[in-house]
């Protein structure tokens, strides 16, 4: 096959998901992560729709079933934390039928057990510099060694360094969705057992869960600001961000803050969104959030990286070594699916982050109301029927 030397930017779920399609129709992947080894651990993160069909078609979907976070329910709390309203786990996370919830390192790890034995992987590096010819990419690492590919594919992310070498600044790409997000392990001082906790204040979210993979708990934060100027690379500047946007807030929030010093996982960054006219330039291209971000809020991340990985491997197999035709094709099959999911991140956003004391208020009589009402779990389906929409908003092809 011609175009058969794929270099991946990224062993995140896009990259080995990519990864491991292009070995099953026969290309050479190589995948460079700059991280020294895979990341394990991580968030909770959902599997729905088409996604599904996917990680069934890849032989995992009983190994991801028995790796469920088996979250049993969720909670929301008043600043005195007093439980305002209860629902299952799969009814908060809007979840339903074969839906699955797994820690986001769980399915990574899954996925590179089944391609490092067929795939190069590189860590602990990163690409430098990009040069497109008629016949290749020649490509330098961060390393100084360099190589030749027929392909290169950035699977790098919201801030992809392919991206910006390919395309330019990630400014003309990256929409801000006006709010913030962090995460990270910290002590189960609460005690939960595979239980989350969700606190409401104008502007800003607070909760945290436990899992069944996991002894301790994490916490999450989500709030709303205009766009903030930090160093990426900078934790400690992002901590006192978190923390001044969260100074004199009840509940448990300054104790669930007090971990984010040793927390081994700390993350931080803005609920954006990636728009692009087109994924694809010469014989560059990109795949999952670095090219079509959906936003955390959306719900949908995971599920836009497994399906987009399904179509470009197939669409590029399909075209048997012409890659302007599979890469068109590509993005005509990924281009409505990617469309309706990230219609999800603002409206999803402004039910997680309620932006006056009145909306607060309204929200927990709301919660505590429907919390005693019969079918409950009816009402909470109809919130997340567009999830489900969107989900399965493509029809997978058999390449």
């Amino acid at each position: 096959m011609s175009n058969a030397n794929v270099l991946i930017s990224g062993a995140g779920i896009a990259g080995t998901a990519l990864a491991y399609w292009l070995r099953h129709h026969g290309f050479n992947p190589t995948v460079v992560e700059r991280a020294p080894a895979l990341r394990d651990g991580g968030y909770k993160i959902d599997i729905r729709g088409a996604a599904l069909e996917v990680v069934d078609r890849m032989g995992i979907l009983e190994q991801v079933r028995r790796e469920r976070t088996d979250v049993q329910g969720a909670s929301v709390v008043d600043a005195s934390g007093r439980r305002v309203a209860a629902m299952d786990g799969d009814t908060f996370g809007g979840r339903e039928g074969g839906d699955a919830e797994v820690l986001r390192g769980d399915l990574n790890r899954m996925i590179y057990d089944l391609t490092e034995r067929e795939v190069e992987y590189l860590f602990g590096d990163s690409i430098a510099s990009l040069t497109q010819t008629a016949d290749g990419v020649h490509v330098t690492f961060e390393s100084g060694a360099s190589r030749i590919f027929d392909l290169v594919v950035g699977a790098d992310g919201l801030h992809s360094v392919t991206r910006a070498l390919a395309f330019g600044d990630e400014k003309q790409f990256v929409r801000d969705l006006g709010h913030y997000v962090s995460i990270f392990s910290v002590p189960n001082h609460l005690n939960l057992d595979r239980w989350e906790l969700t606190y409401v204040s104008p502007a800003r979210t607070a909760l945290t869960y436990s899992t069944a993979k996991d002894t301790g708990a994490k916490a999450m934060f989500l709030f709303a600001a205009p766009p903030l100027s930090y160093d990426r690379r900078d934790r400690a500047q992002q901590q006192r961000i978190l923390a001044d946007a969260y100074a004199g807030e009840g509940w448990e929030v300054p104790r669930m803050l007090d971990g984010m010093a040793d927390a081994p996982d700390f993350y931080f960054d803005s609920i954006s969104q990636v728009q692009m006219d087109h994924w694809s330039k010469g014989r560059v291209v990109l795949v999952g959030d670095a090219a079509y971000c959906a936003s955390p809020a959306s719900g949908q991340g995971t599920s836009l990286a497994l399906v987009g990985a399904y179509v470009l491997a197939g669409e590029l197999a399909a075209a048997h070594g012409d890659h302007a035709a599979g890469l068109a094709a590509y993005e005509r099959e990924m281009r409505p699916f990617t469309e309706a999911n990230q219609k999800l991140g603002p409206a999803n956003i402004k039910r997680m982050v309620l932006r006056s004391r009145a909306q607060v208020w309204m929200s927990m009589k709301m919660l505590a109301l429907m919390d005693r009402m019969p079918g409950k779990e009816r009402m909470m389906a109809k919130v997340v029927e567009p999830i489900h929409k969107a989900a399965n908003a493509i029809t997978l092809k058999n390449y």
